[in-house]
């Protein structure tokens, strides 16, 4: 592996930031390139960022790195962040959905980016056995000591379910994950690999309006998170074997004081 120049790369990401935050779009996305060339792995999600200023492709999924990188950072204090400052209780939502639609218990339960275990606590009732996955190696350690998984894995969720032999699940979900992806299929298709006929698949995603996505199947938004159409949702569940139970539009987080709108997903693979 390329030892990166990271004093350069701190000078180029801050000069980004910089340029960004002055609204200085061209001289923010020249710099963010800058980032890329000197750590082409992208530690920083400079690829996001250029996407998220309207500017180049937009790419299929976050950088793993970047991911990596990024949950690693804020291992210590996430559930803080995430609950207490943005208002996050995906996971509750999941669990009073599924109770409300008389779904469960549930025999084989995959928690796709368990972080510290959110998910796998609100839900451990219903479950016989939890096997949870995720990027970072910090966030798994936190979830470890809380003794809530059978199972519990550091691994890129689309490799791990391409990969994956053991038995098939019952209930696999995926909360707060989709605004790290861009393209569905990937992910859509390696949930229904490793699910038994009739199982469920529950997910969380996050949208903006539709004068913004403009007829896109998804976009990164201004806060470098990936939003879904509706449609395109509905399309790549439909097409991997799936059949959905329940849509409904929720408030994810809030956001700089803004609500963040998206869908708690409930669907059954039909086989």
């Amino acid at each position: 592996m390329t030892k990166i120049d990271e004093d350069a790369l701190a000078e180029a990401y801050n000069r980004a930031l910089a340029h960004e935050k002055a609204g200085e779009i061209d001289q923010a996305v020249a710099a963010y390139r800058e980032v890329l060339a000197i750590d082409p792995e992208d530690h920083g999600g400079a690829c996001v960022r250029i996407a998220s200023l309207g500017r180049g492709d937009t790419p299929t999924r976050a950088p793993d790195a970047y991911v990596e990188t990024l949950f690693d950072q804020h291992a210590e204090s996430f559930e803080d962040i995430l609950v207490a400052q943005l208002g996050y209780d995906v996971p509750k939502l999941v669990l009073q959905h599924l109770q409300e639609a008389e779904l469960g218990p549930f025999k084989r339960m995959l928690d796709l980016g368990c972080g510290t275990g959110l998910t796998g606590g609100t839900l451990r009732d219903l479950c016989e056995d939890i096997t949870g996955i995720d990027i970072s190696e910090n966030m798994v350690e936190i979830a470890h000591e809380k003794d809530l998984y059978e199972t519990l894995y550091v691994a890129e969720i689309e490799d791990f379910l391409e990969d994956n032999d053991d038995e098939p699940f019952d209930l696999i979900t995926a909360t707060d994950v989709l605004p790290y992806l861009g393209a569905l299929e990937p992910l859509f298709f390696g949930a229904a690999e490793n699910m038994v006929k009739g199982g469920i698949f529950v997910f969380s995603s996050e949208t903006l309006s539709d004068d913004v996505l403009a007829g896109r199947p998804y976009m990164v938004g201004p806060h470098q998170r990936f939003a879904h159409s509706e449609s395109y949702i509905r399309e790549r569940l439909a097409a991997t074997g799936f059949e959905i139970v329940e849509m409904t539009e929720i408030n994810v987080r809030m956001q700089e004081g803004q609500p963040s709108p998206g869908h708690l997903v409930i669907a059954r693979f039909k086989g």
